[in-house]
């Protein structure tokens, strides 16, 4: 149950696409967390879900026609979007953000939302085409000065076998923004200024090689998703990966070290820093301007490597400047405790949270972790939980720091 959903009601208009398919687990994500959820479900979405699903999961009846005498009778269109908190639109295909930014009020879902005084959500969905099309960019425009607010499209596979930006946002980031609407004022880190790495970072060998790591990018992700909900305003600097946008946090994406440094001082200043990408130790010293080529009976090619500059080091030991918090990750094989306590004294760091990240443990590129916070003169062993458990225990305890509490 959550503090922030619990009692809230949210009217969830299902529009027309296969993303629609995700809106069930989003009902269901809800109201495990206390929301009431009452739901439109359009013409076209009742071509990809059906309302018995849809009012099996929600727990209520499942409106769809403007015009029937019944539906009108026990609850008016008018009184249907006015008695909800929040108005959710997911997916949103093209169309509904067409009609959306025209005023048009042709079914029940647009005239509920033309005739709504509560705030809108939308979570696009559509072919990256669609997306990329200068009318849709200019729907999106239209409605964000409307008032209207967005969570995702995220970049992946389409269903038409497409790749790019327009799949719907998860049920859980979707959880994640509509949290962030009700939190309101009484977020603990609204006004500060946080940063996150992320991901791997890829070093380039020759136009198509490259030196990296087996980093999925899911902790510092949802590191920065946690802090954003919070309040934060939050910059995520991620190197390749495939993970979704988290909610609320603004995407700056990179490919070697150096490029992450530099995004890491351009976002500056800052009050936390979260340095959570496994970033290349090592880069070729001299990349290749053309594909190396084998060649057959001839040596091998020599690499000479260059160290990379260390971006914990880098932001911990600012002579100005420096950020009030500099948080950093040791990933070990061995040693963890000793190991952590060393690269904390090396990097001048204020925090290290030091994970075991061994053959078996599962911990790169999967969806649990066991951290040890080693701040000041403790060292805290956390259970092993989520990615995103940890990520939110995480930011409610820089929250505290920030805001007085333990360092």
């Amino acid at each position: 149950m959550s503090a922030t959903l619990s009692g809230k009601r949210i009217l969830l208009i299902i529009a027309g696409g296969i993303a629609a398919y995700k809106s069930l687990d989003l009902i269901r994500r809800l109201r495990e967390r206390g929301a009431a959820v009452r739901c439109i479900l359009t013409k076209a979405g009742a071509e990809f879900v059906t309302p018995l699903s849809v009012s099996a999961l929600s727990g209520d009846k499942v409106y769809g026609e403007l015009f029937s005498l019944t539906d009108e009778a026990e609850m008016g269109h008018i009184q249907l979007s006015r008695d909800a908190d929040l108005l959710v639109v997911a997916p949103a295909t093209a169309d509904i953000l067409a009609r959306m930014a025209a005023g048009l009020a042709h079914d029940l879902a647009t005239t509920a939302l033309l005739a709504t005084d509560k705030p809108v959500l939308a979570a696009p969905a559509m072919n990256v085409r669609m997306w990329n099309h200068p009318a849709t960019q200019r729907n999106l425009a239209q409605l964000k000065a409307d008032g209207v607010r967005f969570v995702g499209p995220n970049d992946g596979d389409m269903a038409c076998g497409e790749y790019g930006p327009g799949r719907m946002a998860e049920p859980l980031e979707i959880v994640a923004a509509i949290e962030a609407q009700f939190d309101g004022a009484d977020l603990p880190l609204k006004g500060i200024k946080a940063l996150v790495t992320s991901g791997p970072t890829h070093e380039a060998i020759d136009p198509v090689r490259y030196i990296a790591n087996r980093s999925s990018g899911k902790q510092g992700h949802a590191i920065a998703g946690a802090l954003a909900r919070l309040g934060a305003d939050t910059v995520l600097v991620s190197g390749p990966t495939h993970e979704p946008d988290p909610a609320g946090a603004r995407i700056v994406r990179v490919e070697s070290a150096r490029d992450m440094l530099a995004a890491c001082e351009a976002a500056l200043p800052l009050d936390v820093v979260v340095c959570a990408a496994a970033v290349a130790d090592w880069r070729v010293a001299n990349e290749a301007a053309q594909k190396l080529k084998k060649q057959d009976g001839k040596p091998l090619p020599s690499l000479t490597l260059a160290e990379n500059p260390d971006i914990l080091a880098s932001l911990s030991q600012r002579k100005k400047g420096r950020p009030r918090l500099v948080i950093g990750f040791a990933a070990e094989t061995e040693k963890l405790l000793e190991n952590a306590k060393a690269k904390r004294a090396r990097k001048g760091c204020d925090w290290i949270l030091a994970n075991d990240v061994s053959p078996g443990t599962g911990t790169f590129g999967g969806t649990r972790n066991t951290v040890h916070l080693l701040a000041g003169d403790s060292f805290e062993d956390w259970p092993t939980a989520s990615k995103e458990e940890v990520a939110d225990r995480l930011a409610h305890r820089i929250a505290a720091a920030l805001n007085g509490g333990v360092q």
